[in-house]
């Protein structure tokens, strides 16, 4: 005769077994749908480069991991580094950083001034932010290549205000590439921002204020420490799309101020070298992982201090 407890008990178990089963369909789906594709490019990236394109299957090789940073000399095999790609890498994540410092610098301000604003124009302010989403990446792209290029918006001003007389180049340059990702990127700066700012107790302000705190100390001291998640969530939003962005560095850098992302599009498609695109992407995801494990130890560190 089972007690009470142990009824119990078995009825437990056999509702956690129940659990399992319905929910193993949505487990297998998640596990193919993500982790297949990673284990697919893991596969090709140790595997032989085929002689027309693709991979030699089973035939096992470590050329294309070798082939990231390093390359050999065609005459007489000696190792010297891949120049190209290290320059392409830093570029990648040069632009990277300075995107996500730009939206920052862009996006602080706009996500305050919404933040304060009364609660009906925040909506109204809100929608205006998120309208872009509403277009295509490529169409973004194209219309921030009206405003950078030597007939665009910004030297015409530029010529018409008598600060310059020959336009500035900007189309087919880091800089211009900068400006794009700024735009595109920017509304998943503001976001964050905004859904921290909105959390915001202003009354710890005014407190600041009425202790004669000037305007500095008081942003410095009190808002960006309380609204630090934001930032820290902004950031990951705009770093990590746009260290693997292809779009705007292919419409605004013209093909010769690549990114990693272009990098890897040429080696699955012009260079044929599918090997070399695995391991390459597969070292963006290493690259962002690093990224990513630095800003959450920050925010640990930040969040124990703060009690």
């Amino acid at each position: 005769m089972l007690s009470a407890r142990e009824i119990a008990d078995a009825a437990g178990r056999q509702d956690v077994r129940r659990r399992w089963l319905l929910t193993l369909p949505a487990l297998v789906i998640i596990f193919l749908a993500a982790v297949g594709p990673l284990f697919v490019m893991l596969l090709y990236s140790f595997l032989d480069r085929g002689d027309y394109g693709g991979v030699k299957f089973w035939q096992f090789s470590a050329e294309g991991w070798f082939n990231v940073f390093l390359q050999r000399d065609i005459f007489d095999d000696t190792l010297t580094f891949n120049d190209a790609h290290i320059a392409i890498v830093w570029r990648s994540v040069k632009l990277s950083i300075a995107t996500t410092l730009l939206t920052l610098l862009f996006g602080f301000p706009t996500a305050y001034f919404i933040a304060t604003r009364p609660e009906r124009a925040r909506a109204v302010w809100l929608f205006l932010i998120t309208i872009p989403f509403w277009s295509n990446l490529l169409i973004r792209t194209y219309a921030m290549q009206e405003v950078i290029r030597n007939e665009g918006v910004i030297n015409s001003l530029l010529i018409w205000s008598g600060v310059i007389d020959t336009p500035i180049q900007m189309m087919y340059t880091d800089i211009g590439i900068l400006f794009g990702m700024t735009y595109v990127y920017l509304p998943l700066m503001v976001l964050p921002l905004y859904a921290a700012m909105d959390r915001l107790d202003f009354r710890l302000v005014e407190a600041g204020y009425d202790l004669y705190a000037t305007r500095l100390k008081v942003l410095w001291r009190i808002i960006v420490p309380l609204v630090k998640p934001g930032i820290i969530a902004g950031s990951i939003l705009v770093f990590i799309p746009s260290l693997g962005a292809y779009v705007t560095p292919r419409v605004l850098g013209g093909g010769k101020n690549m990114m990693i992302g272009n990098l890897i599009e040429l080696q699955f498609g012009q260079g044929r070298n599918w090997p070399l695109g695995a391991a390459l992407s597969l070292t963006l995801m290493a690259i962002v992982m690093v990224a990513l494990l630095f800003y959450v130890r920050n925010a640990t560190k930040s969040g124990a201090r703060h009690g």
